[in-house]
């Protein structure tokens, strides 16, 4: 529901910007469109680390709700806004506040047993994804009908009444809330050999699949732009919502996958997928093939996400989850923030489906470190993929 909040208006900022605040089409709309959509990031980036810190010392739910009243409020007042700088603004205090997959994800990864975390992490990554899917598509319709402004403020309210069920329902074992960076988290993790270079490279990781997301997030609706002269909300809405049913899927049913083939054989093949797919919306003529290459990006986007955040859940100590999965917010901040720069940048200078080429690339730079970075999760290699040592084990 959270999710479904934010993504009930943001994916359409390129539109409110050129819409709603005058910002004209071509090198501005561009521009306006990454910073906008990356300061957010950016303020996550430097926040997140010290909300994971509070959440194993005070307690993770209290992180959750913070995260998203914070995010409430801060979407909830873009209807207000009059200008791309008053956006701006708005949009950094909402990454500085907000943070409602990492703190969630925190809880279940340290709350579910270990032989189901894979499970239960896909479930999360799954019911983002929905969340996702059916936001932009009534968000779409909704901008259409009623104008955006007023589709920022239903997102807000929606965010605020998602707080209820974690008001209420959810329930935390008080021993997480006080142990972790107390007794030191760098030395819990180091119990477990090679788990400092396992984790370095699964956050990296993260951070790099979000950056490709992020930056295809906001260069489909530029290319988009470019295709069609009249309903690209609608378009954009349908696109998002294919993708997000697709990774919802995905990110249930890829642990079946992962039996088979193993964690990082099943994560660096999805990865090398994303740069199909992502290409295919660099290159197609047609809107059609356009709107399938965004929701295949979803479908295999809807694998990586949930396998290497499983992976970071099985190499962390239930002492230190507030604290890793703060940092890996943090990753997954910057990705946000990075990603939109690059493609704005790209876009700017030599057009949108050269950007996408080049988020391509580095959706196949991702595989690679995947596939001769990361190990299998210990207990969780699949036959015949052998779980690889890392240095100094």
């Amino acid at each position: 529901m959270a999710i479904f909040g934010f993504s009930f208006a943001f994916p359409f900022l390129s539109i409110f910007i050129h819409h709603d605040l005058g910002v004209g089409q071509g090198r501005d709309l561009d521009l306006w469109t990454a910073a906008t959509a990356s300061v957010s990031g950016l303020a996550m980036a430097i926040a997140s680390p010290i909300w994971g810190v509070l959440g194993d010392r005070y307690g993770r739910k209290p992180m959750l709700i913070r995260s998203m009243v914070g995010g409430a409020l801060t979407v909830g007042l873009i209807y207000f806004a009059q200008n791309p700088t008053q956006l701006l603004v708005l949009r950094l205090l909402q990454g500085a506040t907000s943070g409602t997959v990492a703190a969630a994800t925190a809880i279940v990864a340290a709350e579910t047993p270990r032989n189901k975390v894979g499970w239960a992490l896909g479930v999360v990554t799954s019911a983002v994804a929905l969340g996702g899917a059916i936001g932009p598509v009534i968000g779409g319709v909704a901008g259409a009908v009623f104008g955006l402004r007023l589709v920022f403020l239903g997102g807000g309210i929606l965010l605020l009444l998602s707080t209820l069920p974690v008001l209420f329902i959810v329930r935390e074992g008080p021993r997480h809330m006080r142990e972790g960076p107390r007794v030191g988290t760098m030395n819990l993790i180091r119990q477990r050999p090679g788990a400092d270079r396992a984790l370095g490279v699964l956050i990296g990781a993260q951070g790099l699949i979000n950056l490709c997301n992020s930056a295809t997030q906001q260069l489909v609706v530029l290319r988009l732009l470019e295709m069609l002269t009249s309903g690209v909300a609608a378009v954009t809405g349908v696109a998002f919502g294919l993708a997000g049913v697709a990774s919802s899927g995905a990110a249930i049913f890829y642990t079946t996958v992962t039996r088979r083939l193993g964690y990082v054989r099943t994560t660096a093949l999805a990865a090398i997928l994303v740069a199909v797919s992502v290409s295919l919306i660099a290159v197609s003529p047609w809107v059609a093939l356009v709107v399938a290459g965004i929701a295949l990006n979803g479908l295999f986007s809807g694998v990586v996400i949930p396998a290497t955040a499983s992976m970071i859940g099985l190499e962390t100590p239930p002492e230190a989850q507030s604290t890793v999965f703060g940092a890996n917010a943090s990753s997954v901040a910057l990705g946000f923030c990075i990603g939109p720069l690059v493609g704005g940048g790209v876009a700017a200078t030599a057009g949108v489906p050269a950007a996408l080429l080049v988020i391509a690339a580095m959706a196949l730079s991702l595989a690679a470190l995947i596939a001769f970075g990361a190990r299998e999760p210990e207990g969780f290699a699949a036959p015949g993929a052998a779980r690889r040592p890392s240095h100094g084990t």
